[in-house]
């Protein structure tokens, strides 16, 4: 995998650990960036249909990332966010509706749903703090819950869920099952399929490695003509190139939810960021993803004064480890790691590590020696 590490060319005193919030572009995306840049100087969009083939294959790529049955199920959206409300304001809700979720969501995956109290749906939040989460999860979805939204792994902690067993209990309960993968697509291995989810969405700024303004969302076939729209635009119809035409409907796949000009440089961005993914494979990115969280989760503790706030139960690991020191307030010690070039942030109850799968083994040394000396403050 040393080649892989490679394309990682982080100056040499960054101490990066931040990947849950923004990761770093791999060279082949700044080149891929940089080349589309010089084709638009000099040709403009002389090969734009050589554009949406890149798009289409990015398509493919996002498909077998998440195991979606077809590119059809794929939609490129502009962010997580954006396809949570597609799924929010698409559905039918009745005064009395319920909407199930965690009570440690990023607020894309709450406010979306409070939104919809003017028409009568109540947002009940669950605590995951139980032994058993995804029960305490099913066993809140009453008689007139419609959907079960959860984040598969929580920004703050890092608890991963097991969303095969709530995808489980979603089906015997008739209840529908999003999942905000922004925390997880890109870091360890994913499938909406296993998962038996309805919609899935991610950003593709964090595991992925690509730049902000371009996600990807997952709805199931059956479900897409059950979401109302609500934006409309040349490019989401059945026959979005036949411009002359007068009778129009929306696009039978995925597409119905991308109203207008796509993204093409982000799009340029993702699949080559994707490309490196695929060529690691996501079994071997999630096993070095975790393994490194395991070092500095047994490296953090054995350090007095530290609280670990991540279950160290290897189920619930993710790409996402959250400490914090006795002896001094989060902001103090974030303040401190940022000084000495260790990019993380803080979240929750105290600081966020998130290394990737090519993070050298330097900078986990480097940063416990570091967390280390703040303890001895």
């Amino acid at each position: 995998m040393s080649t892989f590490h490679e394309e990682f060319a982080q100056a040499a005193d960054v101490r990066y650990l931040n990947h849950a919030a923004v990761g770093p572009w791999p060279k082949r995306t700044a080149m891929a960036i940089q080349n589309f840049a010089e084709e638009n100087v000099l040709r403009g969009a002389q090969h734009y249909l050589d554009w949406m083939k890149v798009e289409q294959r990015l398509r493919e790529r996002l498909a077998r990332l998440l195991n979606a049955p077809s590119t059809d199920d794929i939609a490129l959206v502009k962010n997580t966010s954006e396809a949570l409300s597609f799924v929010a304001f698409g559905l039918d809700w009745r005064p009395g509706d319920s909407v199930v979720i965690s009570d440690e969501e990023f607020p894309s995956n709450r406010v979306v749903w409070e939104a919809l109290k003017p028409q009568g749906v109540e947002v009940i939040q669950v605590s995951l703090k139980g032994l058993d989460p995804e029960a305490a999860l099913l066993d809140a979805c009453g008689p007139r819950t419609r959907l079960l939204s959860i984040s598969s792994v929580q920004f703050a902690t890092g608890t991963r869920l097991d969303i095969e067993r709530l995808g489980a209990g979603c089906k015997r309960r008739n209840v529908l099952f999003c999942i905000d993968a922004i925390q997880h697509i890109g870091a360890l291995p994913f499938d909406v399929q296993a998962s038996q989810c309805d919609f899935a969405m991610a950003d593709g700024h964090k595991w992925m490695c690509s730049p902000e303004g371009l996600g990807v969302f997952y709805c199931r076939a059956e479900l897409r003509p059950r979401l109302t729209l609500h934006e409309f635009g040349w490019h989401m119809l059945e026959h979005s190139g036949d411009y002359g035409r007068n009778e129009w409907q929306p696009a039978a796949s995925a597409q119905r939810f991308e109203c207008g000009s796509p993204n093409t440089l982000g799009a340029v961005a993702l699949d080559a960021s994707l490309s490196l993914l695929e060529e690691v494979g996501m079994d071997t990115v999630g096993n070095a993803v975790l393994e490194r969280v395991k070092w500095l989760e047994e490296g953090l503790g054995k350090i007095n004064g530290v609280q670990l706030h991540t279950s160290q139960e290897a189920a619930r690991r993710s790409g996402i480890l959250t400490f914090s020191l006795d002896s001094q307030p989060a902001a103090q010690v974030w303040q401190e790691l940022m000084h000495n070039q260790v990019v993380c942030l803080p979240r929750g109850p105290g600081i966020r590590f998130s290394p990737h799968f090519y993070t050298p083994s330097r900078v986990i040394e480097e940063t416990l020696a570091i967390v280390q000396a703040i303890a001895k403050h």
